[in-house]
């Protein structure tokens, strides 16, 4: 087994960030990114970069900080740490420990939330490790992902039956898949799309614009971020804004008009996407979020429809471990863990309006 040290990322580091995560054995995350960090910075988060350095390999983890009166600091591993096998954890968690106490951070809790593959294995090494599992968090904690490593034509063979179809009806119909700059105009669009979507198929609430103005921005002018439009009687009536993140793409945000002629258009922006994410160097895409695996054909799950819409390209799910606790402090988490988590959440919401995490 080997053993690991952590410790904050240098400022060279931290300069060359996105080039040192997407270096990592799992390739990063791009909630991991420069970009989100820039985005979570004004709601609510504290930045830290934290490195865990092994025998072969150190990944670098993008850390959300929260400060709490008396409990102390509490942190977000968001979608880490990024690791080479599950059977690697306990010995990051272990170097984290360390270092925590070694640094006097008053850290009294840290939420991981690996890209590891559930299994019972996997879930095995993390209870004995003494995390705590908790509820998820991410929408691609369950999702469908595609390789898109193929040549194109291969690829279209390789889709789903449903999705091939639909992509080549709306080929023959001549509907028009337009790559849109990303003006304030667009981003009106888009999040205009999305809200309408959010409101007809789910119970969810969307973030604020200026959330995703913010979000939208920042990967854009890194040149990771794309927006994708289709037009019907000169209407925008399919918005789908994608994401290239090393060789990972993510059709991160999407809506639509509900009431549509066209037939395949949705699922032809996520063609032009990935046609234009492999150009990228992207090998994998992630529709971003799906039922888990076992709930998938279950018509009372709240993204059943996007399920159903995500799997006629890629056809299956793949479930991810989730969300476990690490407590660092025993008594301040059951502090938390009973009423402080939840008592927190409120107060911010309430004096905000947005959401805690």
């Amino acid at each position: 087994m080997p053993e690991f040290t952590a410790r904050f990322a240098t400022a060279a580091e931290i300069d060359q960030w996105d080039t040192l995560v997407t270096g990592n054995p799992n390739g990063g995350n791009i909630l991991q990114s420069e970009a989100f960090a820039a985005t979570k910075k004004n709601y609510g988060w504290d930045i830290q970069h934290v490195a865990f350095e092994g025998p072969e390999y150190t990944s670098y983890n993008l850390v959300l900080q929260k400060s709490f009166p008396i409990l102390g600091k509490f942190w977000y591993l968001i979608k880490g740490p990024d690791t080479a096998s599950v059977e690697h954890i306990p010995a990051m968690l272990d170097a984290l420990r360390a270092f925590v106490k070694r640094a006097r951070l008053n850290v009294f809790a840290a939420k991981i939330e690996p890209d590891i593959v559930a299994s019972e294995e996997a879930r095995a090494v993390l209870e004995s490790a003494g995390l705590i599992k908790v509820p998820d968090l991410q929408p691609n904690d369950s999702t469908a992902l595609l390789d898109i490593s193929p040549e194109s034509n291969e690829l279209l063979r390789k889709l789903h039956s449903r999705g091939r179809n639909a992509v080549r009806r709306a080929m023959r119909e001549g509907v028009e898949v337009v790559r849109m700059e990303p003006t304030e105009a667009t981003m009106k669009t888009m999040y205009e799309l999305m809200v309408g979507t959010i409101t007809a198929k789910s119970t969810a609430t969307a973030r604020d614009f200026e959330y995703y103005r913010q979000f939208w921005t920042e990967f854009t002018k890194r040149g990771q971020g794309h927006f994708y439009f289709v037009y019907e009687d000169g209407v925008p009536s399919v918005g789908a804004f994608v994401i290239n993140y090393g060789s990972k793409a993510t059709y991160k945000d999407g809506g639509s008009l509900q009431k549509r002629n066209q037939y395949g258009d949705s699922h032809l922006v996520q063609w032009v996407a990935i046609n234009d994410m492999k150009e990228l160097g992207a090998v994998q895409y992630d529709f971003c979020g799906t039922p888990p695996s076992d709930r998938l054909k279950d018509p009372t799950h709240p993204h059943h429809g996007l399920g159903l819409f995500k799997t006629s390209f890629s056809k299956t799910v793949t479930d991810f471990v989730g969300c476990y606790d690490l407590v660092l402090s025993p008594l301040r988490y059951k502090l938390w863990s009973t009423a402080g988590e939840r008592v927190f959440r409120q107060l911010y919401i309430r004096r905000t309006g947005k959401q805690f995490y």
